[in-house]
């Protein structure tokens, strides 16, 4: 039998390299990622400025987000609540909270677009600090002890805003994010709308988006995130948009505004053609509902699929900017016949799925109720193609 035998430089060389790889892979820091309301990764993002009342969690995040900045040691993030918010045109930020208990607030600017790794690095930049408790805090041209300069953000920059609350507290907080133009780039309708025309040439033809009330059909105040075509990839905020488009593809719209249910599509548009695209959005009110595409599960289970994070996400945000509404979580399943005892148990089980990662990650179960109605509700009850009986496995939420 061979003995292998390694000669004492070549096994101390062994060891070094070992050494250093050792040092090399865990020396790293490695970003945590939460969607945790309390963790910077999972920041409601602010599409819509606007008066919204939220709600602190009661506790701190996964991540201890402050770590690498040793000047905010004397601030607990025990009870934190993370927002961010990215300019669309160039203009002035500013806020106003309240809150029964006393808040603090830290602001973050990154150079990147992982603000949050830059965070934990200690790269990113602190605009604001607030660190003395106050009821009441903001920005603000009229300064205080609690109340700072606005912020002047560039287009596409992006901000991280932490609010601190004392520990094991679930109170609510009333904000209000302001963003104005500083170069005019905006002009009033005559309904009442903001105009947002980004034309190259204004008598070209070219791509419309009108944001429209369901129920009034009155231009509605959004903030829309548009992807998929290059040039015009970014967010937005106006009722009425005009764009030049120089290529043929398909856009992703995300449509956000103040006391609406939010709007997902995808749209086809074609260069130098004229397209016209109307978004209409409904009122939130006592009573209605909202289907959430997207939100799927492994057939069978109430296990999610990975591309359901996304749209979870989406939820959470909605349902963190909107603390004073209820909601009931409803679910639904696809099978042929009448309802059996497993589709009207499997249809519970995905709610209750839902439910419990929106409380997981900060939003308060008295605000959640849960119902399954297992095939009794179908969209399309004769489905005949595979998209149509994905359409019948869905998740809705009906305001209470």
């Amino acid at each position: 039998m061979k003995t292998l035998s390694l000669h004492p430089m070549k096994y101390t060389l062994l060891i070094f390299l070992h050494f250093i790889l050792f040092t090399s892979v865990f020396g790293q820091q490695i970003l945590e990622s939460s969607d945790a309301i309390s963790d910077c990764t999972g920041a409601t993002t602010v599409l819509k400025t606007g008066a919204y009342r939220m709600q602190f969690s009661g506790k701190g995040g996964k991540v201890n987000d402050f770590q690498a900045y040793g000047s905010l040691n004397n601030l607990e993030e025990k009870n934190s609540l993370f927002c961010s918010f990215k300019a669309s045109y160039n203009g002035r930020f500013t806020l106003s909270a309240s809150c029964t208990q006393l808040l603090q607030m830290v602001i973050f600017e990154g150079e990147t677009k992982y603000p949050c790794e830059e965070i934990s690095k200690g790269s990113a930049e602190i605009r604001r600090i607030i660190s003395k408790p106050s009821h009441e805090l903001g920005l603000n041209l009229v300064v205080s002890e609690n109340t700072l300069y606005p912020i002047d953000l560039v287009a596409g920059k992006e901000i991280i805003i932490c609010f601190l609350a004392p520990p094991k507290t679930k109170e609510f907080l009333e904000v209000n994010f302001v963003f104005e133009p500083i170069t005019g780039e905006m002009q009033e309708t005559a309904e009442g709308g903001k105009l947002l025309d980004l034309r190259t040439d204004k008598s070209e033809s070219g791509l419309s988006i009108l944001v429209r009330d369901y129920e009034t059909g009155k231009p509605v105040i959004a903030n829309i995130t548009i992807t998929g075509i290059k040039g015009i990839t970014a967010a937005y905020q106006g009722s009425d948009f005009r764009f030049s488009i120089d290529r043929s593809g398909k856009v992703q719209l995300k449509i956000d505004a103040e006391g609406y249910f939010f709007v997902d599509r995808e749209e086809p548009v074609s260069a130098n053609t004229e397209t016209e695209i109307v978004v209409w959005i409904e009122p939130l009110g006592e009573g209605k509902s909202m289907q959430i595409d997207e939100i799927e599960f492994f057939p069978g289970s109430s296990e999610f699929l990975q591309s359901a994070e996304p749209k979870l996400r989406r939820l959470k945000d909605f349902l963190a900017l909107n603390a004073g509404i209820k909601v009931e979580i409803q679910g639904h399943v696809h099978s042929n016949g009448e309802n059996t005892f497993e589709a009207q148990k499997l249809s519970e089980a995905r709610a209750k799925r839902v439910y419990h990662y929106l409380i997981e990650n900060g939003i308060d179960k008295n605000r959640l109720t849960t119902v399954g109605y297992g095939n009794t509700m179908p969209i399309f009850p004769n489905a005949k193609f595979a998209s149509e009986e994905q359409s019948n496995r869905r998740v809705e939420i009906k305001v209470l």
